[in-house]
């Protein structure tokens, strides 16, 4: 583990060293790992789709010219998404239109949903939270076709649910941000944190094995 994180500062290293010296690939390349997650988190705070546009090509714009005063005390991407809302934020306030992303996780804490039970997840460990055991389908003969089956379904899965449960998940499980980063950019608490991913992975397992019942069922 200490060694991925080694890998993964050192690869963050060059990607800045890239930046700064002006490589076109390595912007490009960022934009293409996050610009779709950068837009969603986007629109969480403007009133439109092309608001969000505007914000996050704002955002790029504004690491690109303050790339050479990133000083490493977060991770590039954090420190990326934090301009980001920064500046989603003040679009919505500006024009008036701004829906504050706690309104959106109180509301969707507030709904009535049926618990899961919590020996579906694990408890300890690095992988904490994910599911403790894959759906059986998954041990069909078939398995290699069906592991890209079930990461496109997981993904449509994902774009179903509540906005704040959805950015969660997506900053959590698709991008890897840590519980921290998640708090301190979308600025809720580490227990609001939990409870919106919790649902959100609950509601995408959920979808996820009802779709290989159905794909058993006619198999």
């Amino acid at each position: 583990m200490d060694e991925e994180r080694g890998d993964e500062g050192a690869d963050e290293v060059a990607l800045v060293a890239a930046l700064r010296a002006g490589d076109e690939g390595a912007f490009g390349r960022l934009v293409d790992t996050y610009y779709p997650l950068m837009l969603r988190v986007a629109r969480d705070y403007v009133a439109t789709k092309e608001a969000a546009e505007d914000v996050v090509q704002e955002t790029f714009l504004g690491v690109i010219q303050g790339i050479d005063r990133f000083e490493g005390r977060s991770s590039l991407r954090t420190w990326m998404f934090r301009i980001l809302v920064n500046r989603a934020r003040t679009r919505g306030e500006r024009e008036g239109r701004t829906r504050p992303f706690s309104s959106l996780v109180s509301s969707e804490l507030d709904a009535d949903e049926p618990a899961v039970d919590p020996d579906r997840f694990l408890a300890h460990g690095r992988w904490a939270g994910f599911w403790s055991a894959p759906p059986s389908a998954a041990h069909q003969p078939e398995a290699n076709v069906l592991a890209a089956e079930i990461g496109e379904r997981m993904l449509g899965a994902i774009e179903t649910l509540p906005l704040a449960q959805r950015t969660v998940i997506e900053l959590r499980d698709v991008r890897g941000f840590t519980s921290a980063e998640v708090c301190e950019l979308l600025d809720i608490s580490e227990a609001n944190q939990r409870v919106l991913l919790h649902r959100a992975r609950s509601k995408a397992r959920a979808l996820l094995e009802r779709y290989l019942d159905e794909r058993a069922a006619v198999s």
